[in-house]
């Protein structure tokens, strides 16, 4: 029987349509791990320096600091006034307990009341002004509503930590400590080792609140943003 060369072609590619039509199924798992802590042994952590109007550190942990009633928080009031300005030096501190350097990006306020009224900078001296601070780098990152960074910049870089909450790293050689507030229930320093952009994994926040004549009265809360950026290729 002669079989048309068309018709075996024609059949030739039924089975290979066939073939790469077939659906293929298969199954596997793989494990994951993660741990939850507190906030001060967080690998990316806020620590306390400066303390508020009412003797505790501006930083702190409101809530019973019980697991799920952890609220991290900056007491930042006093009353205050119209016409007034406030600053606190050293507000907070950021360190990196990552093995690797974290790069913050920018800072940006809720508008939630009051951002209008806040300025921001990162800097290197805890005591100083970040305007008068001239031992280190002074980089405003929030002023009064305008953010003035973004995703893409770098405004400090954390260096690389060394996964020890209990330290934070001046990679002059010296280990600072960062001790226990049982009554803010958060880490706290009050080192005069300056922090340097790109060399410590560690970084001062200045806040002030920069009130104006036509502030009205009332209480003002808000959330403060830290964006963050690293780069894990080694």
């Amino acid at each position: 029987m002669k079989i048309d060369r068309r018709l075996t072609f024609i059949g030739i590619m039924l089975v290979i349509l066939s073939m790469t039509m077939a659906t293929q199924y298969a199954t596997t798992k793989v494990g994951y791990s993660y741990t939850v802590v507190h906030p001060s042994d967080a690998d990316i952590r806020f620590i306390a320096s400066d303390n508020a109007t009412d003797g505790i550190m501006i930083l702190r942990v409101s809530g019973n600091n019980d697991s799920g009633a952890r609220a991290l928080t900056l007491k930042l009031g006093g009353n205050w006034t119209e016409n007034f300005n406030k600053t606190y030096t050293c507000a907070f501190g950021i360190v990196n307990e990552e093995n690797f350097s974290v790069t913050i990006s920018h800072v940006n306020v809720s508008t939630s009341s009051g951002s209008d009224y806040l300025q921001i900078w990162l800097h290197s001296d805890r005591d100083v002004k970040a305007g008068s601070d001239t031992s280190g780098s002074s980089i405003m990152v929030w002023n009064k509503g305008s953010v003035g960074f973004g995703a893409s910049d770098s405004v400090w870089v954390l260096a690389d930590g060394d996964q020890n909450a209990a330290t934070m790293n001046n990679h002059g050689g010296n280990d600072i400590t960062t001790g226990w507030n049982e009554t803010a229930h958060v880490r706290y320093s009050l080192s005069d080792i300056d922090a340097i952009n790109g060399t410590d994994d560690y970084v001062w926040v200045q806040i002030s609140m920069d009130i104006p004549a036509s502030a009205t009265e009332g209480s003002y809360t808000g959330l403060i943003w830290v964006h963050f950026r690293a780069n894990t290729v080694q």
